[in-house]
């Protein structure tokens, strides 16, 4: 079965022309959901954990043990915290140490954002970042969406040298941002990737690669599972009120990976 996946590297856009297919990110939290993720067909991961906060820095057992079970890229979340994107000088320091530790064992690129408090890109600490980071290529994730004025800001995220832009188009999903997106890709001239996520099911991935004219996208593909606990004290729960249910995984689904691969496959 052919997948299509780009080179890490090349900018991915329409107006290009000579390059054909489509490339899915899949954000996991697991090696059982980066296996899945591969083998249904996706052309890269993101690894991150804690996916009930919108994916937060993985330990470094995760990446090695991922590393060993999968042959696709694995782009490592720098994300000390849930919350907003606005970075103390010691959570900075944390964000440096990770992306040493996480270049040292095996990542094939990065995934960062931060911001100012006025709602702008956040300069200088992403500067600092990148500094670290290099020759990887590094992802401007989500923050963006948190960003004042996002035409601005992506002449910023590019002129600081991110390789890629991660969007739901400011919205609450990337259907809702996809005019948005759409005027991000034209604003770019393939000078960035912009990928869209956000919200990205089978039901609206089609209008959303035709819509925006990406050529990478962003999902993760989970189904629910039960816990295979068979005692279970129901009076105790591990996390906030908002956390998922104690006896209850969400994994990435090889058919549905495989499913959205199809479609993209399809899409014109």
């Amino acid at each position: 079965m052919k997948h299509f996946h780009s080179y890490e590297g090349e900018s991915m856009n329409r107006s290009e022309g000579d390059i054909t297919g489509f490339l899915m990110e899949v954000c996991v939290d697991s090696v059982e959901s980066a296996v899945n993720a591969e083998i249904g067909g996706a052309g890269r991961l993101e690894l991150c954990s804690s996916l009930l906060e919108g994916g937060l820095t993985p330990s470094l057992g995760l990446l090695q043990v991922v590393k060993q079970y999968v042959k696709i890229p694995v782009y490592v979340m720098i994300r000390p915290r849930g919350g907003d994107f606005l970075y103390s000088d010691q959570e900075a320091e944390v964000m440096q140490k990770d992306i040493e530790l996480m270049k040292s064992y095996g990542a094939d690129g990065l995934v960062f954002g931060a911001l100012t408090k006025d709602g702008q890109v956040d300069a200088d600490l992403c500067m600092e970042l990148l500094a670290a980071s290099r020759p990887l290529p590094v992802t401007f994730h989500r923050a963006f969406d948190m960003i004042h004025e996002p035409v601005v800001a992506l002449e910023t995220v590019i002129s600081l040298g991110f390789h890629r832009l991660l969007t739901s188009g400011c919205d609450s999903s990337a259907l809702e941002g996809l005019p948005l997106i759409k005027r991000l890709i034209d604003q770019a001239k393939g000078r960035i990737t912009i990928m869209p996520g956000g919200g990205i099911t089978q039901r609206n991935l089609q209008r959303i690669l035709e819509g925006s004219g990406a050529l990478e996208f962003h999902c993760s593909a989970r189904s629910s599972r039960d816990s295979a606990m068979k005692f279970r004290n129901t009076c105790v729960t591990m996390g906030a009120s908002f956390s998922a249910p104690e006896y209850g995984l969400k994994v990435a689904d090889v058919s549905k990976v495989r499913t959205l691969n199809d479609i993209a496959k399809n899409t014109l």
